[in-house]
């Protein structure tokens, strides 16, 4: 199969054509394997390619899936395969393997994905930039002096640059959202607890933290939460069922949706020119769909919120490192650990039980506040990020300063998204606007808690109206330079 048919369909458009003997599951490996040896040295997205395994999977007979045959790339961090290195973009954890699948990840084979490599993620995902000592940085396709965002930048830097469709991510304060709007592809952070997280943890960084996927198109990301989607045995609490499957959802009508337009960061973090200029853009064309836009958002202590965020990561990252520095047998040092990772974790270790218990009634409280929006609200409409696509460097997470200093620099990029991590809304990147240097430049809409079908219905709706995925940047698996 020719790179440009094969970057030219989606994961679902790829599967049809499996399902139709058009083209065989090995066909597409092989041009996904091209398209890493193509694009990939430029890009550092891609650490790991696992060919063997993906050889092996297609030798043992893939399982009827909405997915079967097409490649799949994972972020090698909290989800993991058996029998692969999980080393969370880390030095401490070089080496790690653990040998068992997480649910997730048998639900992605269910599906029929090819898993055939991990993708570059910073230390512990503790920056909204993919630059970790360990594997190096991972550039943007679309510059390759700026960053693909963080955590999931490997990820969204390997979709965009046409190696695979779909490539796993989680966000726990944006982390498939910050480098969807970067890299130009869409992201969607799901309900708190609508995909599972089992056996290994009930919930991940105090409740912050959800998995799913980064894609080109909408419906692609809406089939893979069909798929996956679900609680497991024991889990301590789940997102309630769709009333009818994500990917039907896609293609309804949303209706005129009541939606609330802001471009301040609540912290009053500076926004760029061009980001506020793509949510104006975006919403000149809501209002063109015929939606209702009002000029609203949630009023909350920011300050507070943050100083919670802060103890809810720090805490849980202390926890975290201990436990890889015990399995490992290493020491925790800077010879193991970047600075900043260092810094939070002894702030983590620096903070009592009451600490915690006190941020989580922080986040108790904020979640009622902004749950009350959104019952006047069906969407809120803001930047996901606060600057284009930033420089990489400037968010060097191997510099001395306190785990406070690295949060609060971090969000002077990212100051829209980890609100909806602690409320646990769904909330999605959407690529509809690139600036005059050609920079992708996502708008992010937030939902309802548990209402990811209007989100999906909206993001259809858009994806019609301004098409995306014909976009390519200029370091492209197709592109012959």
């Amino acid at each position: 199969m020719h790179l440009d048919d094969y970057t030219r369909y989606d994961a679902i458009g790829l599967a049809q054509l499996v399902r139709q003997k058009k083209v065989s599951a090995e066909e597409l490996l092989r041009a996904a394997l091209e398209a890493v040896s193509r694009v990939n040295p430029r890009l550092n997205a891609v650490i790991d390619v696992r060919e063997e395994d993906a050889r092996a999977a297609l030798k043992k007979g893939l399982p009827e899936g909405p997915f079967t045959g097409v490649p799949f790339l994972i972020k090698d961090l909290a989800l993991h395969a058996a029998g692969v290195p999980m080393e969370v973009g880390s030095r401490l954890a070089r080496g790690l393997v653990i040998p068992h699948d997480t649910v997730l990840m048998e639900r992605y084979r269910r599906a029929g994905l090819v898993m055939m490599g991990r993708t570059n993620t910073p230390e512990l995902g503790n920056n909204a930039s993919t630059e970790p000592v360990s594997r190096g940085p991972t550039r943007n396709p679309w510059d390759l002096g700026r960053s693909p965002g963080g955590s999931s930048g490997g990820s969204a830097a390997a979709v965009a640059a046409g190696i695979v469709p779909v490539a796993h991510g989680n966000d726990g304060g944006g982390s498939l959202r910050v480098p969807a709007a970067l890299c130009g592809v869409f992201g969607m952070k799901p309900t708190r607890g609508r995909n599972t997280l089992a056996p290994d943890a009930g919930e991940a960084i105090n409740g912050l933290a959800i998995e799913h996927v980064l894609t080109r198109s909408v419906r692609d990301s809406a089939a893979m939460l069909d798929a996956t989607h679900g609680p497991a045995v024991g889990d301590p609490h789940f997102a309630p069922p769709p009333e009818r499957p994500f990917l039907e959802e896609v293609r309804r009508a949303p209706g005129r949706l009541r939606i609330a337009v802001s471009r301040k960061a609540a912290s009053g973090v500076p926004v760029s020119p061009d980001n506020v200029a793509a949510v104006d853009d975006v919403a000149r064309l809501c209002a063109s769909l015929g939606h209702e836009l009002v000029e609203a958002a949630p009023v909350y202590d920011d300050a507070a919120l943050v100083e919670a965020m802060i103890t809810a990561w720090s805490t849980y990252q202390a926890a975290t490192v201990e436990m890889v520095a015990r399995v490992m047998g290493r020491t925790v040092s800077l010879d193991t650990l970047e600075a900043t990772t260092l810094a939070v974790v002894e702030h983590g270790r620096s903070l009592k039980a009451t600490d915690l218990q006190n941020a989580l009634s922080v986040f108790n409280q904020v979640c009622r506040t902004v749950g009350t929006f959104f019952v006047d609200h069906d969407v809120l409409l803001t930047p996901t990020a606060a600057t284009p696509p930033f420089e990489l460097g400037e968010l060097n997470a191997n510099v001395p300063m306190s785990a406070r200093e690295w949060y609060r620099h971090a969000f002077t990029r990212i100051p829209f998204t980890a609100l909806y991590n602690v409320t646990g809304q769904p909330a999605m990147s959407v690529p509809l606007h690139w600036n005059a240097k050609d920079l992708p430049i996502g708008v992010q809409f937030v939902g309802r808690f548990a209402d990811e079908a209007t989100l999906f219905r909206l993001a259809g709706q858009l994806e019609e109206a301004r098409p995306w995925t014909v976009r390519r940047p200029p370091v492209h698996a197709a592109r012959g330079d």
